[in-house]
């Protein structure tokens, strides 16, 4: 700070003299004047040269430090020969978002889901399973919300695990996907309903090649919950799987919030090995299909990303508490979900399943997996289409309607629910046998 006022007085000093003293300030201009322009006639051309010295150097200068910034940003860029994720800069609108910030939900940024749908095919998908290790621990930073103690303990421990997204495999069977495979029945199941998978097998998801399309099936199960028979129900399974190697299983415990885990698995598994598959179809263990009504369905289906069920459009949540689908205001605020459909039984197709796989790594998981999928689809942008041969909810409201149990109106139908596997086998029967039926829906 001296330096700086002793610059300023110098300036200061170098001035004319004052106006009230004529007597030094007069005779001191005249004697000078002649030495200034001489002064200024001699050094002009140096005062150039430095000026020119100075603008050259602030240049380089300038130069240098704009190439110095352009090779810090170089540092975080891929280098030659890794291939960059598109899905990583696309991601940053769809912040996972905790049940209380509010802030705009990551299904009406409708631009920044532009943006990750188009950059879907670019990504690069799995080769194989990957996850080794299920090391996951709680996640302590929903415990001191005020929120959080006021959840029931399932939800609880929905929140402090939700961020596990990915288990080892147990059972693997990536042979079902070689080759062309037309239609792939994935079928959602746990350990003990082992007379459901037998019912299923022997009925409607019997693998086999019609016209010369393939259609194969499979079973997706998590880990046995219950802790005294968890061993002997694993080696029941194992056993299960070995007779029919058709089973594919995690190493997550089977529950109901899990179901939405069992979605993400499966979604990420066919995309590292089912890429030969057109379509697929995915439900419950306790539903009837029409395997003959879908591939119709299918041989004259000609649409982008299909995507087809017994669709709900505008489902409020439900706010009971002694409901199975009970949600809190605190996992999810808004009045509706977005459309989607009953698991019971949907069909995709094989390029969509990819699509959300990738569209599932950027929400939050959700315990309600109808629901879940919904929101993947929404944020791709694809409308589910809703079909009247779907019935997940039973053909007719009245459960004890005769209708509910008529094979001719099963006979025009592709997906009914609920059945056990009693029910299943006799309507299977009927359905097969030389049925006479006064006519036949169109299925469209």
């Amino acid at each position: 700070m001296r330096e700086q006022g002793a610059l300023t007085s110098s300036w200061a000093n170098t001035g004319p003299a004052p106006c009230g003293d004529a007597r030094v300030g007069q005779p001191s201009f005249v004697v000078r004047s002649d030495f200034i322009k001489r002064v200024t006639a001699r050094d002009r051309q140096r005062m150039y040269r430095k000026g020119s010295v100075v603008f050259f150097l602030v240049v380089a200068t300038l130069s240098t430090v704009q190439r110095s910034s352009l090779s810090a940003k170089g540092q975080f860029r891929p280098k030659r020969g890794v291939q960059e994720d598109p899905t990583v800069s696309k991601r940053a609108p769809f912040v996972k978002k905790g049940p209380f910030q509010d802030t705009r939900s990551f299904w009406n940024d409708r631009s920044a889901s532009t943006k990750i749908a188009g950059a879907l095919e670019a990504r690069a998908l799995p080769q194989t399973w990957d996850v080794t290790s299920s090391n996951c621990s709680a996640n302590p930073n929903f415990t001191g919300m005020a929120w959080f103690s006021g959840l029931e303990p399932n939800f609880k421990q929905f929140l402090l695990y939700r961020h596990c997204r990915y288990f080892p495999m147990i059972l693997n069977h990536p042979e079902k996907c070689s080759g062309e495979i037309y239609l792939l029945i994935v079928v959602k199941s746990t350990i003990p309903q082992h007379d459901r998978r037998d019912a299923i097998r022997r009925t409607w998801g019997r693998e086999q090649e019609v016209d010369g399309k393939r259609v194969r099936t499979l079973f997706l199960l998590g880990s046995p919950s219950n802790g005294q028979e968890k061993v002997n129900h694993q080696k029941l399974l194992e056993y299960e799987d070995y007779i029919y190697g058709d089973v594919l299983q995690w190493d997550f415990t089977d529950s109901f919030f899990n179901l939405t885990l069992k979605e993400t698995h499966f979604l990420k598994w066919f995309s590292a090995y089912c890429g030969g598959v057109r379509y697929v179809f995915k439900g419950d263990d306790d539903v009837f299909v029409s395997v003959p009504n879908v591939l119709e369905f299918l041989g004259g289906a000609d649409i982008k990303d299909l995507f087809v069920g017994d669709v709900l459009f505008k489902a409020k949540p439900i706010r009971k508490k002694e409901n199975k689908y009970y949600i809190p205001r605190a996992l999810y605020g808004k009045t509706h979900y977005p459309p989607y459909a009953g698991g019971g039984g949907f069909l995709m197709d094989g390029p969509l399943a990819r699509k959300l796989h990738v569209a599932s790594e950027t929400i939050d998981l959700y315990p309600i997996d109808d629901v879940f999928l919904g929101m993947c689809l929404e944020v791709l942008h694809v409308s589910p289409v809703k079909h009247n041969a779907f019935k997940t909810f039973g053909l007719v409201k009245n459960k004890t309607s005769k209708m509910n149990r008529d094979p001719c109106f099963f006979k025009s139908m592709i997906v009914v629910h609920k059945l056990l596997p009693p029910d299943l086998l006799h309507i299977w029967r009927l359905v097969n046998s030389d049925l006479i039926c006064s006519q036949k829906t169109v299925i469209q």
